[in-house]
């Protein structure tokens, strides 16, 4: 096809006038950009995105303190045996061992410092778990330890439950036994001969028996023996009775199992009426430790769920 008239006849210049249009549009647009960079003065202007950006005082670099969780505040009884006190000094070294950084505390119901009146007394305000290192409900736990708990008015607190029953608890009587000559992997005749004393301190509270029968049962089923719990005061039977229960059973190689948190009196007491032999008291087992921080975590967590209220009873 042949190009009209009206094409032929267009001046070949145009296309060149456009292109010169053009750019001078884009020379007078970029020297316009230009000068508002400029001051009257000649001098240059900042551009806008090249300003700092103001500083706040929490940015993403700024690293945050880390917050110091709730106390635990370990509760002994209290012993006029020096082995006591070092044992469960050991015990609370191993608990630190455990969760590096928590706040732990010790104070006693009686007989040794600090006491756990003087302890709460000391603490800053705000949280903390009293975990008592007692292995089954009785009048510690029901009724001194919260009214020490009360005279501390500064702390929002809560008291765990006793250490027993619990499967730790049963691992660590076990490793004693163990430690002490019970043979780990015993025959069908060693088996029938064998049993187990389990010796407590005693209490008159109907709960601390309940809850010592309940050990009792859960290291029978660990063990594959019957184990009889006994105890050194304020209930029965006494030690030498349950031993001579289990012999009338055809149980003539009885153990006794230390159903105590530290060595004292009545631990020995009770290991000097076994026949054979006798385990050591449960003593700073890392198993121990663990078990503190078990009822630590739990108690903290209903604690938690209540922020405003004071709590003083048991968890």
């Amino acid at each position: 096809m042949t190009a009209s008239k009206h094409q032929r006849d267009e001046p070949t210049g145009t296309a060149h006038l456009d292109s010169t249009a053009q750019l001078m549009t884009r020379i007078t647009s970029q020297l316009g950009t230009q000068l508002s960079h400029v001051r009257l003065d000649g001098s240059r202007r900042t551009p806008p995105q090249t300003r700092p950006a103001p500083h706040t005082p929490h940015t993403p670099h700024t690293p945050l303190a880390p917050s110091t969780p709730p106390a635990l505040v370990v509760v002994a009884h209290g012993s006029r045996d020096p082995r006591a006190l070092a044992t469960v000094h050991a015990l609370l070294d191993k608990v630190r061992e455990e969760r590096p950084g928590l706040p732990v505390h010790l104070g006693h119901i009686e007989l040794n410092e600090p006491r756990l009146t003087d302890t709460l007394a000391g603490l800053a305000p705000g949280r903390a778990v009293l975990a008592p290192l007692l292995l089954s409900r009785g009048y510690h736990v029901k009724q001194d330890i919260p009214a020490a708990l009360a005279a501390a008015p500064h702390l929002t607190a809560r008291v765990a439950p006793p250490l027993g029953p619990h499967p730790l608890l049963v691992e660590t009587l076990y490793a004693r036994l163990v430690e002490a000559g019970w043979d780990p992997r015993p025959d069908a005749r060693t088996r029938r001969e064998s049993g187990v004393v389990l010796a407590a301190a005693g209490s008159r509270d109907p709960d601390s028996a309940a809850d010592t029968t309940r050990t009792a049962a859960l290291l029978a089923e660990r063990l594959g023996v019957p184990v009889v719990p006994a105890y050194a005061s304020a209930a029965a039977p006494t030690v030498p009775a349950a031993l001579r229960a289990l012999a009338v059973r055809g149980r003539h190689r009885a153990a006794v199992a230390a159903y105590f948190t530290a060595p004292g009196r009545f631990a020995t007491q009770c290991a000097q009426a076994t026949p054979w032999i006798a385990a050591a008291p449960l003593g700073a087992h890392t198993a121990m430790a663990r078990l503190l921080l078990h009822r630590y975590d739990g108690t903290l967590a209903s604690l938690a769920a209540a922020p405003v209220e004071r709590q003083l009873t048991s968890a």
